[in-house]
């Protein structure tokens, strides 16, 4: 038990937390004295990143865990509990674009004439249906905790607003049915879990870490880890009065 005087510890769980900008975030918040726990599929590769982070000084445990795989978020919520009684800051950032890793302008195939259903399915299964997953099973415990926020690692690729520009910055990309419009709906589950939980102080945002050199773009981005993680690290420390529902990079709000 805690003594009651003791402050008490901050704990934070970063999906996809292995490499790139999940990485980055855990570092970030391990830096600010949280207790950061890193999921990850690969156990071992997990394991291996929390050990990096403890290296450097910070507090990091390895959780596995596939946002496919609902048992596996289950038992991590299970594992939490009993190791620490409550969650203080869920970053969900575990995501896939679908097309392998490809330069971004090479991903026809998510032409939306031609694209594969089963690709879109999976890209959604990952994107939107496992942050439901990850964050029902989650929120008992961040309903123990006096600061609950949620982080939500969306893209400007979700901006309906930049997307329908026909001469916007997306422009000279080809047209997304899988990444994009799973960006849109975690976006869009963003604002209903903002608008569900409001009442409980649980502050839910969506960030956009901009265009981050990782895999997942066949490091043709033009940020560092670091420089991508900071809008997530912002929405992951946001004060009581904080905004929830929005979408936000390091400038301020990103269009809808």
């Amino acid at each position: 038990m805690h003594h009651p005087l003791e402050k008490q510890q901050v704990v934070a769980l970063i999906t996809g937390a292995n490499k790139g900008i999940g990485r980055a975030v855990a570092d970030q918040l391990a830096a600010l004295g949280m207790t950061v726990l890193i999921g990850a599929r690969d156990t071992d590769r997990g394991a291996a990143a929390a050990a990096e982070v403890r290296a450097a000084g910070g507090d990091a445990h390895a959780v596995t865990l596939d946002v496919t795989v609902p048992a596996t978020a289950r038992e991590a919520a299970r594992w939490i509990e009993e190791r620490f009684g409550h969650l203080d800051v869920l970053v969900n950032n575990a995501g896939i674009t679908g097309s392998g890793q490809v330069r971004p302008e090479d991903a026809r195939d998510q032409l939306p004439s031609t694209v594969d259903v089963d690709m879109v399915r999976a890209v959604f299964e990952t994107n939107v249906l496992g942050v439901i997953t990850v964050t029902n099973a989650m929120l008992p415990l961040l309903r123990r905790s006096p600061a609950p926020r949620i982080v939500n690692v969306s893209s400007t690729a979700g901006s309906l607003t930049v997307n329908s520009l026909p001469d916007g910055p997306l422009a000279a990309l080809p047209a997304s049915a899988a990444y994009s419009p799973s960006k849109t709906a975690l976006n869009a589950l963003t604002v209903q879990y903002a608008n569900e939980l409001r009442k409980d102080g649980i502050l839910v945002n969506a960030a956009d870490p901009g265009f981050v050199d990782t895999d997942i773009n066949a490091h043709s981005g033009f940020l560092t880890t670091d420089q991508g993680a900071a809008s997530v690290v912002r929405l992951a420390t946001l004060p009581p009065d904080g905004p929830t529902g929005g979408f936000f990079n390091e400038s301020g709000p990103v269009p809808w």
